[in-house]
């Protein structure tokens, strides 16, 4: 009779507390760099800087309106604008910002991934964050990290615990000072067990 090391994996504490904690935890979602000047940049620094929300947003609106953005950086302009709102807890606005970025540019991955982390945040829509968080990540984000790290969370809300620690694991070895997902990763328990393999 042949034998094979399984991974067994077991989760110590609270989901409930899980989902609380560890959203608040999340790191500012990553602005995209538009490249021209004008009010799409002033957009850019309002949402990378965490600016006051109203005046980012005013920036926004303007350069949207009244300037002449290429399809990506009107694309961008609409993802930062979207961080803006995340900031805001308007996740709601967040939301249709990235979709309509997406519609103006399907292969923008921090878009995909920002909308992964607002469907998150606003709760019931782990299978969708999931979808997106999985595309934005396989675009090549520039903060992959963050895209794991929350894709960690949606996998544990939904029970699936070997995909959640694989994904706080690829998030700690990307970014290793940062802190949360080694936390996170002293909540799991990890036995190996010999299977019958027939």
């Amino acid at each position: 009779m042949n034998f094979r090391t399984v991974l067994q994996l077991a989760v110590i504490g609270k989901i409930a507390v899980l989902g609380i904690y560890v959203l608040d935890a999340l790191p500012a979602q990553a602005a995209i760099s538009t490249l021209g000047g004008g009010l799409g940049r002033e957009c850019y620094m309002a949402a990378e800087l965490r600016r006051e929300p109203r005046t980012g947003l005013g920036m926004c609106d303007r350069a949207l309106a009244e300037e002449n953005l290429s399809r990506r950086d009107r694309a961008a302009t609409l993802v930062n604008r979207g961080i803006i709102y995340m900031q805001s807890r308007d996740l709601e606005q967040a939301i249709r910002d990235y979709r309509s970025a997406l519609k103006t540019d399907l292969e923008m991955a921090e878009a995909h991934v920002n909308l992964g982390i607002a469907l998150l945040h606003k709760g019931g829509n782990d299978r969708e964050a999931i979808a997106a968080l999985t595309r934005g990540l396989d675009m090549k984000p520039s903060r992959p990290e963050v895209a794991h790290y929350t894709r960690a969370v949606a996998h544990e809300l939904l029970g699936n615990v070997r995909e959640a620690y694989e994904d706080y694991l690829a998030a700690a070895a990307l970014k290793p000072e940062w802190k949360e997902p080694v936390e996170q990763l002293k909540r799991f328990s990890v036995e190996k067990r010999e299977t019958a393999n027939g």
